[in-house]
């Protein structure tokens, strides 16, 4: 065998450690709770900079994962999907450092493509006979500084409508699509239950943040969850839309910032979306064109990475960024959302955001966030 026997999936753990020591937004008696709805690879991100922040957080986990290593685990072992929150409590774990945090995330990439994570939550479900006492024992081991919570423990199967009509089942599948998704709904062998715990957290929440992420396969599941949309309504904190950067899987390939918006409303987010943040290199002015405004504000960029800077080449077929225009922020505010609209690219990884920057912008939204929504 030749090279390294182990590999970590991507992450910006380097890049977080550079705000793990700022100050706290909030005295510490003044604590305000979170929660980050999602899963993948993009709710961690959130995860770290809200922690960094000093805010009280926890994460609502989807369950329909069924591709890789949490795939084989699923239908071979008839387990709890293990990928999305062994992903949540490595970004919790008090030290990204840590031996055990590290080995967490080991992925063995001669055994299958198992994580060490994955297969030792597996194992616990299997000897403690619970999916929830699986989550605490790791948390207890990695010292996590949060709480994650699985929007269901009923086994479901996510299916997808694409914008051409074809339709696909599995949340591999889905992410996989040759084009843009329309829907998405949860197939089972009974309407699924939500976890209690989930719901209460969501309810107890001042800040509510969904994504960033896979918009149709990691953030929207969720909210399919019957209960899960509920307790968003019922809960008096504010919400909050964080939008990916680029598109690098067929199921948004194509999508404005628009449309990522009007997909949540039309699954059951119409009318709870307080505030939407949009990636835009640069000021979007009124007199920008519809179709050229993206464009332009990246041309006045002020020498910061964007997006923008990889070329059409290096792009095409591999990623692109999601569009915004002033027009498109004018139609999503008369919908009822703030829009803010930062510069959010990491300039050494131009498809992540740039930690600094994303935690400005939340801080920037606690500013707005003068009141409860009642």
């Amino acid at each position: 065998m030749t090279g390294h026997p182990f590999s970590q999936d991507p992450s910006n753990t380097a890049a977080f450690a550079a705000i793990s020591g700022s100050e706290p937004f909030v005295p510490q008696d003044k604590r305000i709770r979170a929660v980050v709805i999602g899963g993948g690879t993009g709710a961690p991100v959130s995860i770290r900079t809200l922690l960094s922040m000093g805010f009280d957080t926890s994460a609502v986990v989807a369950m329909a994962d069924d591709g890789g290593s949490t795939g084989i685990l699923r239908e071979e072992a008839n387990v709890t999907p293990p990928g999305d929150v062994r992903k949540c409590l490595a970004a919790f774990a008090a030290d990204a450092d840590d031996p055990m945090t590290r080995a967490f995330k080991y992925r063995f990439e001669f055994a299958r493509n198992h994580t060490l994570g994955n297969l030792m939550l597996s194992a616990l479900e299997d000897a403690t006979g619970s999916f929830p006492e699986a989550i605490s024992i790791c948390e207890k081991l990695l010292d996590a500084r949060g709480h994650v919570y699985p929007s269901t423990l009923d086994r479901v199967t996510l299916c997808a409508q694409t914008r051409d009509g074809a339709r696909l089942v599995g949340q591999a599948n889905a992410c996989r699509s040759a084009t843009a998704l329309q829907y998405v709904w949860l197939q089972a062998s009974r309407e699924p239950e939500p976890y209690h715990p989930a719901i209460e957290a969501i309810k107890g929440a001042d800040l509510i943040v969904l994504g960033p992420g896979s918009l149709f396969t990691s953030i929207i599941p969720n909210l399919l969850v019957p209960g899960i949309v509920d307790a968003i309504r019922a809960s008096r904190g504010r919400t909050l839309f964080v939008c990916s950067l680029a598109d690098m899987q067929g199921e948004t390939w194509g999508l404005s910032a628009k449309e990522h918006v009007e997909a949540l409303m039309e699954h059951g987010m119409q009318g709870l979306l307080d505030y939407v943040l949009v990636h835009a290199p640069a000021p979007l002015r009124p007199e920008d064109a519809l179709s050229e405004s993206y464009n332009a504000a990246v041309g006045e960029s002020d020498g910061s990475s964007s997006l923008s800077d990889l070329g059409d080449a290096r792009l095409s077929g591999r990623v692109r960024p999601v569009s915004v225009s002033y027009a498109d922020i004018q139609v999503i505010q008369e919908r009822g959302p703030v829009v803010v609209a930062r510069n959010l690219v990491d300039p050494n990884r131009p498809t992540w955001h740039d930690p600094r920057a994303l935690r400005a912008a939340f801080a920037g939204v606690m500013r707005l966030c003068r009141s409860p929504r009642r």
